[in-house]
């Protein structure tokens, strides 16, 4: 799909930006024709090579930044490209942005257009660094909401350490996910600083003091995000080693309830094969109680191991 701004009695050919989204050969071509210059494709952009992202030949910017899109309630990268001369911006994109439609809709709503093409890349820009700063900031909270989920609750037993693991194991992969995001995001927010930074060495002389000032401080807000990001991966990292260690501290503890079974049952058993050797003469076999004797110690020696693990804390 191919818009054009600004929109109002504007031709095609005069348009400071032209938006390809998902676009046909055909309307590749015909944009291609109009501007003069070569619209890339998705699988250029989507090359990971420094020098196939940042282009300039004959005064044209040719760019590509890996951007993170919402497909079916989860992420994707979907490659972005801008084409940037002093005439125009032609953006091509493959899946919804809403930074893109929110510049658009301000641009129509407030009846100001962008003067040059220059403003309007910083405009995307600033777009699109708001929304990645709002992921991380959801991102941060539902980290929050993770840790004191996991961290804070009290200890359990039985059936309730079972379910409790389960959720464990849940969160484990939650986490997970919350890691794979944070990777892609912050894919997309060096892909984009490297992208401003490299369009503002290049437009040095393109635009007023104004725009200058906006893309040095895009640049302070892509790297401060960057630290962020970091931090943010660095607690995705101490949740992960920590879950699995909860995990593990509840195997040990099923572990150390066999083994306490095992050997509580070990005492019962050779009292009890003692006594139930065939041989003749044994003079526990006349005596009055000789039976009740041999359950009680049975018994006892069940019991004594409980008492030293219990004295012994072990459970």
């Amino acid at each position: 799909m191919l818009s054009v701004y600004p929109q109002a009695k504007v031709s095609e050919a005069k348009a400071i930006w032209l938006d390809l989204r998902d676009p046909d050969p055909t309307e590749t071509a015909k944009v291609e024709k109009l501007a003069g210059v070569a619209v890339p494709s998705r699988e250029q952009l989507s090359e990971i090579e420094s020098t196939s992202r940042l282009k300039a030949r004959d005064g044209v910017l040719s760019m590509s930044v890996p951007m993170v899109t919402h497909v079916d309630g989860g992420l994707q990268m979907a490659p972005v490209g801008f084409v940037l001369s002093r005439e125009r911006l032609i953006t091509v994109r493959f899946g919804v942005l809403p930074a893109f439609d929110l510049v658009a809709a301000r641009f129509a709503e407030s009846g100001q257009q962008p003067a040059t093409s220059l403003e309007v890349f910083v405009e995307l820009c600033e777009g699109m660094v708001d929304r990645l700063a709002d992921a991380l900031e959801q991102t941060a909270g539902e980290l929050r909401t993770l840790s004191a989920t996991a961290f804070h609750v009290p200890d359990t037993k039985g059936q309730r350490a079972i379910r409790s693991n389960k959720v464990i194991r849940a969160q484990l992969r939650q986490v997970g996910r919350m890691g794979d995001h944070l990777s892609e995001k912050r894919d997309a927010l060096l892909a984009l600083g490297r992208a401003i930074d490299f369009a503002s060495g290049m437009t040095a002389d393109w635009g007023d003091d104004q725009l200058k000032s906006r893309m040095n401080g895009l640049k302070l807000d892509v790297t401060s995000l960057d630290d962020y990001e970091v931090h943010l991966s660095d607690k995705v990292q101490f949740l992960l080693d920590a879950m699995v260690g909860l995990i593990g501290i509840a195997q040990n503890d099923i572990f150390k309830i066999l083994t306490i079974v095992s050997i509580v049952g070990i005492p019962p058993t050779l009292i009890a094969g003692i006594y139930g050797m065939n041989f003749k003469y044994m003079p526990e076999y006349d005596w009055t109680f000789g039976y009740p004797y041999g359950l009680a110690v049975i018994l006892i020696s069940a019991i004594l191991p409980l008492v030293w693990f219990k004295w012994r804390g072990w459970f």
